[in-house]
């Protein structure tokens, strides 16, 4: 018998088996009525992070799983599209529900991942007769092209009508995702933009379409993607003031089947530059991140600076943002500590001078003065504006590439290390990128930009804590015992 006629029969079987369903019965051997259970070493409880992704869909449309490998992404985007296509929601659940049949895509990267993950998880492997999550399968349409591949699969909604769910691949390319509404759209693992974009569409309110839910499950491989930064734009944590939609990032801590063999044993085997993303489902370092250091290389805990160390600071200034980034330098050692940091948008002068002031009057500044389009005279005019307000800056150099190799030379060095406690650096750093031309993308750069006026200008400017600021039971001590014994916070 050909492969299509043994499909073709098999199918038959499938819907065959199902029939029973719609007398009222149950199949005990579907896994979807087991899975989650509220007992048991994997119980529901022990999966945080996929019982948040479920909840949130009754009050955004949109949603992101961004998640290591092997945290049960694909699942819950599975099973979520087997609820809405059956009507059947279990006792726990808190997400979205529709009383009615369903319309919904399944999608992957390629025709052959699509069949081999999402089809085998939803319909299980036919041709060995394992079910997979979807109950009540009315009926299968082959893919022609693709041995073993589906292309549409009918399912009895608990409404009495039919759901429909179709398989679709990204190099199908964008135009094979226009034209219909969709109630459900699943794209497991990341699409690029375009392909994005279009099913974003599909899942618009328009007319008499209330909207659909777009679900989006991947581990972060490309980086700093456009598709990445719709949900994560500071490349660290997802916006939670982003309306509309959700992100819940999952990790190999948060869930219960990873042993801590596997895990040790898995991190070992991943290349370091894949093991953020692939453990923790944080963005990997791409080919256009500017500093493509891992973090933990220069994060380190706030800690109690030493008075004899240089202090300085860098300032770059706009009306939609003022920056100004702080360093303490160990000359012994040769290295930067970036301790402070500040950042504010559409504030008079007088008011970030006062903020500068506060980390200390007596701390010297550089500041970029031909910034934002500003000629040499105005950098002069601006740089006595504010001396006129109490601070002490001179003109850095505004250098680009030779900033940027001397501060990226720093880090991968260990010569450059951050205060972890710089929320806005963080964030700032980690979308800090080139395009696809080589350019310095100019948006959410004004930490990074201080920190390369600081580190190829600032360093000459330093200075340590004047000894009359120092208390003096510590002065005491500091004269007792060297410059060098005592660590103190200016």
């Amino acid at each position: 018998m050909g492969s299509w006629k043994n499909e073709a029969r098999l199918a038959g079987l499938e819907r065959f088996r199902s029939s029973a369903l719609l007398l009222g019965a149950r199949d005990e051997s579907c896994p979807f009525w087991s899975r989650f259970p509220g007992t048991g070493p994997y119980r529901r409880e022990l999966y945080p992070r996929h019982l948040e992704f479920f909840a949130t869909g009754a009050v955004v449309r949109r949603r992101g799983l961004v998640a290591a490998n092997r945290v049960g992404k694909t699942d819950g985007g599975c099973y979520e599209i087997a609820c809405h296509m059956c009507g059947e929601y279990p006792e726990w659940w808190e997400g979205a529900r529709f009383n009615r049949p369903v319309r919904c895509w399944a999608c992957s990267t390629t025709a052959k991942q699509t069949r081999d993950i999402l089809q085998s998880k939803l319909l299980g492997e036919i041709q060995h007769g394992q079910h997979g999550l979807l109950p009540g399968v009315l009926s299968t349409s082959a893919k022609y092209g693709l041995p073993r591949a589906i292309e549409i699969v009918t399912v009895r909604h608990k409404s009495g009508g039919i759901s429909v769910c179709q398989f679709k691949s990204y190099d199908q390319g964008r135009e094979a995702f226009q034209g219909t509404q969709q109630d459900v759209i699943l794209l497991d693992e990341e699409p690029e933009l375009e392909v994005y974009t279009e099913c974003l569409l599909r899942t618009m309110a328009t007319g008499d379409f209330p909207g659909g839910h777009l679900l989006l499950t991947f581990t972060p491989l490309y980086g700093l993607s456009e598709t990445v930064l719709q949900y994560m734009p500071d490349g660290i944590v997802p916006d939670p003031q982003l309306p509309g939609q959700w992100v819940v990032q999952a990790d190999w801590d948060d869930v219960p089947h990873l042993s801590a063999e596997e895990k040790a044993a898995m991190l070992a085997a991943i290349p370091p530059y894949q093991r953020d993303a692939r453990s923790r489902g944080i963005p990997v370092l791409g080919a256009g991140v500017i500093y493509p250091v891992p973090e933990d290389d220069y994060l380190i805990d706030d800690m109690v600076i030493a008075p004899h160390w240089k202090r300085v600071y860098a300032e770059d200034v706009g009306w939609n943002c003022t920056a100004a980034l702080w360093g303490a330098y160990d000359a012994d050692n040769d290295i930067v500590y970036l301790y402070s940091e500040y950042w504010r948008g559409e504030a008079e002068p007088s008011i970030h001078a006062s903020a500068i002031r506060a980390r200390g009057e007596w701390i010297e500044g550089v500041i970029d003065p031909g910034a934002n389009g500003r000629s040499e005279v105005d950098g002069k005019r601006l740089i006595e504006m504010y001396s006129g307000l109490g601070l002490h800056l001179s003109p850095a150099k505004n250098a680009v590439e030779a900033g940027l190799y001397t501060v990226w030379e720093r880090l991968s060095t260990g010569r450059l290390k951050v205060f972890r406690s710089l929320q806005k650096f963080r964030k700032e750093i980690r979308v800090y990128r080139r395009d696809e031309k080589g350019k310095v993308v100019k948006q959410n750069d004004h930490l990074m930009d201080c920190m390369r006026y600081l580190i190829l200008s600032g360093l000459s400017y330093a200075k340590p804590v004047p000894i009359a600021k120092v208390p003096e039971m510590e002065r005491i001590e500091i004269g007792r015992r060297g410059s060098g014994a005592l660590q103190w916070m200016g």
